[in-house]
């Protein structure tokens, strides 16, 4: 196939999978947490590291990573305390990014590559971007398999995690941290503007026809992939861009599930 005699296709397609596949295993507990716009809130943070990461010459998917973690971190904090409402704190935490990263952009020497970041530009990845992308991806979903029971258990209900003697503080911190680590990775296929969307759709639809919490995480691991390749190889053919068609088409096989689940429920009632 035409598509894989280029290798700018197949470093994307690599890409896609991996993002595919990581956003989803973290996502599960934002959606169980009831904090779906979590990403939305670290993305810009994300942002504000790649325009640091352009601005001081290193690599932008490192700063992004980085800046993000430290959101997620302060987030999580704040949250915990109980000092600032979640809402108020991942307002703080959205616009001091974008703030801070149009300043940097502004700025930097070339602004216009952070676009790339802003709408997502998986086409363009690197051998060495890659690599990052891989270690991320892979170390947050082994992480999230080994702990997905505490996880789980620190999701649906705190105080009984804590009556049952689980770490749930630090559960709360690394769920944070593998959020923003995983936003950092995803930032790169579809971009900021677009990021919460693989951490929430993939699951969203799984969760219309799962009959279990595990046959969703399951799924949803599945269906992410699905979604990042498929979105990929045809924004190649349309020549549309790929972030924006991957989401696009993970919102229609939403509306798909939501009405097979509906007709589902229709004939057993």
């Amino acid at each position: 196939m035409e598509l894989f005699e280029l290798a700018f296709m197949r470093r994307a397609l690599l890409a896609a999978v991996l993002v595919g596949i990581a956003a989803p295993s973290i996502g599960v507990f934002l959606v169980q947490r009831r904090l779906a716009l979590l990403g939305d809130g670290i993305g810009h943070v994300a942002f504000m590291g790649v325009a640091a990461g352009l601005f001081l010459g290193t690599s932008p998917v490192v700063t992004g990573i980085v800046a993000a973690s430290l959101a997620g971190a302060v987030l999580e904090m704040l949250r915990e305390k109980g000092r600032l409402a979640g809402d108020v704190a991942l307002a703080l935490i959205f616009y001091g990014g974008i703030a801070g990263g149009a300043l940097l952009t502004f700025l930097s020497d070339n602004p216009n590559m952070v676009l790339g970041y802003l709408f997502g530009s998986v086409l363009t990845v690197t051998g060495q971007e890659l690599w990052i992308l891989a270690a991320a991806g892979s170390v947050v979903l082994l992480s999230v398999t080994v702990l997905r029971k505490e996880l789980f258990a620190a999701c649906y209900d705190e105080e009984v995690a804590r009556a049952c003697g689980l770490p749930v503080r630090k559960l709360n911190f690394f769920m944070a941290l593998a959020a923003a680590v995983t936003v950092g990775v995803t930032m790169r296929v579809v971009g900021v503007l677009l990021v919460s969307a693989m951490l929430v759709l993939p699951v969203a639809i799984v969760q219309q026809l799962a009959g279990s919490f595990r046959a969703t995480v399951r799924g949803s691991l599945v269906l992410g992939g699905m979604l990042s390749v498929g979105g990929l190889v045809t924004a190649f053919y349309l020549d549309t861009s790929p972030g924006a068609t991957i989401v696009l088409l993970a919102i229609t096989v939403f509306a798909l599930a939501a009405l097979a689940a509906r007709q589902r429920s229709s004939a057993i009632s």
